[in-house]
């Protein structure tokens, strides 16, 4: 079976509201999920950092751990592992013929297809489960309440990282309302990690929790001291903790950090030992593939995700911490489902920049880059922007001068793309 084929015919999106498909997945299955020991993780931005955090830690700590993300970068496979090894073409393969029955049955019986995030979601379970982890580390897909990894019944710690503006269509249109779909992972009887917010934020959390009998656990700013950084740490303590040092970019990662560290604290409370030499050592050595990742040097060609208003603030702060005195060129990329006015208005504020708009790599899925440039054109001068396609962008990337900072942003989907190209090109 061509696994990465079978996939692509599959729903990408979100469709109604509801985890009946999933519901109808575990009940087949006799609710096997209720054995596993999960940490379910939710959030705008900093789910991924989260989620490679902890897992790296507890794995350094010795334990067995799934983990389970979106989007993949490359393969398919990415989004499935266990202690950092993906899910093989035939182990996939295996769980596919195995629910492809249950999948025309649903699908007959309900008159609805199965999307791709809900087939994933659940061989993940079925892939971990076998494989008997001692954890779970579950990644959203979208926000939390009606994400189909929210199918599971009581995770040990639930973890909800920064809320801000994205997928407004289907969250809603405030804050608030957001943050009420990603509560929707807060469980009875269970713990809940967030970082201060505003109150009206927070009040969302607290609210949740109180009402299921969870108790929540709200790091503050004040919990952060010592904060420090060079080219290839930062460095903080985090409450009675000294001297620790994380291997991301960016301050927002202390505060992803300092919930990862809690959630440890919390685990060692029942009775599930993490060390915290094995915290030190699991937070010295994460590795978070597309965020602020070098891809390239002389010239330096980074590669980020960023693709909502969060993340380009987060990406703007990164740039003047590290590369503030340097030349900066961005080559942009945005789906079409993402807002991308605002995203460009918030870029438009490097003023000493250099703007690349593209149609991505997929014109079908990503805003035109004529759609772009006249919406850029508003926020700039002309002589700062251009149009190109994303395989000449790069190529002209790869040809840069060794002082150049490329910038490849807007969207994780375009990171297949971006590692070919420049595989294949050298620079001339």
């Amino acid at each position: 079976m061509n696994v990465e084929k079978y996939l692509s015919n599959f729903f990408k999106g979100a469709k109604d509201p509801s985890l009946k498909a999933m519901k109808y997945f575990v009940d087949i299955y006799n609710n096997f999920d209720r054995n596993m020991k999960f940490i379910h993780i939710a959030g705008t931005n900093g789910k991924g950092s989260c989620t490679e955090t902890i897992s790296n830690i507890l794995i350094k700590q010795g334990y067995k751990v799934g983990k389970f993300i979106s989007p993949h970068l490359i393969k398919y496979n990415e989004r499935i592992s266990i202690n950092g090894k993906d899910i093989s073409d035939n182990e996939m393969a295996n769980i596919i013929e195995e629910l492809k029955p249950k999948i025309e049955n649903y699908k007959k019986t309900e008159k609805v297809d199965i999307t791709l995030f809900e087939l994933l979601t659940i061989m993940a379970l079925l892939y971990f489960y076998r494989n008997n982890v001692d954890f779970a580390i579950l990644e959203t897909g979208l926000g939390g309440l009606y994400d189909c990894t929210n199918i599971i019944e009581k995770p040990i710690v639930s973890v909800i990282t920064s809320i801000g503006y994205d997928h407004m269509g289907i969250l809603g249109n405030t804050l608030p309302e957001i943050a009420y779909q990603k509560a929707g992972i807060i469980k009875n009887n269970s713990d809940t990690v967030v970082f201060e917010q505003t109150p009206e934020i927070d009040n969302v959390f607290i609210e949740e929790c109180k009402r299921k009998n969870n108790k929540i656990h709200i790091i503050k700013e004040s919990d952060i001291s010592n904060y420090k950084f060079d080219n290839k740490l930062q460095y903080f303590d985090y409450k009675e903790i000294k001297d620790l040092a994380i291997n991301l970019k960016g301050k927002i990662q202390i505060k992803n950090a300092s919930l990862c560290i809690e959630v440890m604290r919390i685990l060692n409370k029942y009775g599930y030992k993490v060390d915290v030499e094995n915290i030190r050592e699991g937070l010295k050595t994460v590795i978070h593939k597309a965020r602020m990742e070098e891809l390239n040097s002389n010239p330096t060609i980074i590669f980020d995700g960023a693709h909502n208003e969060p993340a380009i603030k987060n990406l703007q702060n990164m740039v003047k911490m590290y590369y503030n005195n340097e030349k900066r060129v961005y080559i942009v990329g945005i789906l079409k489902r993402k807002a991308y006015k605002e995203m460009l208005k918030l870029l438009s504020n490097d003023k000493n920049a250099q703007f690349i708009l593209t149609s991505g790599n997929d014109e079908k899925r990503y805003i035109s880059k004529e759609e772009l440039f006249e919406c850029m054109k508003k926020f700039v001068d002309e002589d700062k922007i251009c149009k190109k396609d994303l395989n000449v962008a790069i190529k002209d990337a790869i040809n840069s001068d060794n002082n150049t900072i490329n910038f490849i942003i807007g969207s994780f989907y375009t990171y297949h793309t971006v590692v070919e190209e420049l595989k294949k090109n050298t620079r001339t």
